[in-house]
């Protein structure tokens, strides 16, 4: 454990936004499972994964750091759960690139709760890029006739919503722990998993890839943002964080040969292009901040 503390924190920003490159693959990659199934194996094993991350943090602390997260941990792990279950959703239902080219959304989310409910100005830089972002999104969806991918194209706004959402309750309360935010996020998509499916056992194959969804991909994931996070500014997160959406769409195409649509891939470029607007914008603000 003190090995990965030990780590500098934008290598475990990128080994972070690795493992959770590997998402739209694994979901791809079961054989027989449904989507609820997909879900309560995948939260099953990232709740155990979090769990053991908090024995092995806390020890005989660890049900003391869930009181001491309360109330905000609570609702942030609720609310995170949404994101999860949006996820295995978009991910079943529509392609990979669209998926992560969606969830980069999560900066621009952050300007605009932050303007409602922190009172935090837009600027011109960032008004621009949540137009250029609503421009690329209307491209992907608008492309995506069919209920089924339609629908997984929605779904995927779970994710950088719940994650803004998240962030605007970290900044309410910054001294709370939101790792075990973390696991009370598991169990509640573990349990709509395991409420929405007609049957909870599938295949060995389909097990391990469930193992490996939770455990390597979600749950190293998270784990290393977290610890990463701490030490690393902001925007850095942020830029190294758009690996994962670059580098998911590629895993898919290199494995499992899933082709996005053109009008997805220029959606996705201008998705890109407007996230790195706002990345410079939050890169400008800082360095006035600085010099002020």
């Amino acid at each position: 454990m003190n090995i990965v503390r030990n780590l500098p924190g934008p290598l475990l920003i990128f080994l972070g936004a690795l493992s959770l490159s590997f998402g739209g693959l694994i979901v791809k990659s079961f054989e027989g499972a449904s989507l609820w199934q997909i879900l309560f194996w995948r939260s099953l094993f990232f709740s155990m994964t979090v769990l053991a991350f908090l024995i092995a943090s806390y020890k005989k602390k660890t049900f003391e750091s869930f009181y001491k997260s309360g109330l905000p941990g609570f609702i942030g792990g609720i609310v995170l759960s949404f994101g999860f279950c949006g996820y295995v959703f978009a991910m079943y239902n529509t392609t990979v690139a669209n998926t992560n080219f969606i969830i980069s959304l999560q900066i621009l989310f952050l300007a605009i709760f932050g303007y409602f409910f922190l009172k935090e100005k837009i600027n011109l830089i960032t008004l621009i890029s949540i137009l250029l972002a609503m421009f690329g999104v209307l491209l992907m969806v608008g492309n995506s006739l069919t209920p089924g991918e339609l629908s997984g194209n929605l779904a995927a706004f779970t994710m950088p919503i719940t994650f803004a959402v998240l962030i605007m309750i970290v900044r309410k309360f910054p001294t709370v722990d939101m790792v075990p935010a973390q696991f009370v996020a598991g169990l509640s998509s573990c349990l709509i998993g395991f409420l929405l499916s007609t049957k909870i056992m599938i295949s060995p194959h389909d097990i391990f890839l469930g193992f490996l969804a939770g455990f390597f991909q979600v749950g190293f994931g998270f784990i290393f943002i977290t610890i990463g996070a701490r030490t690393t500014p902001s925007a850095m997160v942020g830029i190294i964080m758009l690996s994962e959406s670059v580098l998911g769409p590629i895993w898919a195409f290199l494995f499992v040969s899933e082709r996005p649509s053109m009008f997805g891939l220029i959606g996705g470029v201008i998705i890109l292009f407007a996230v790195l607007l706002q990345f410079y914008s939050l890169l400008i603000k800082s360095k006035k901040t600085v010099s002020d």
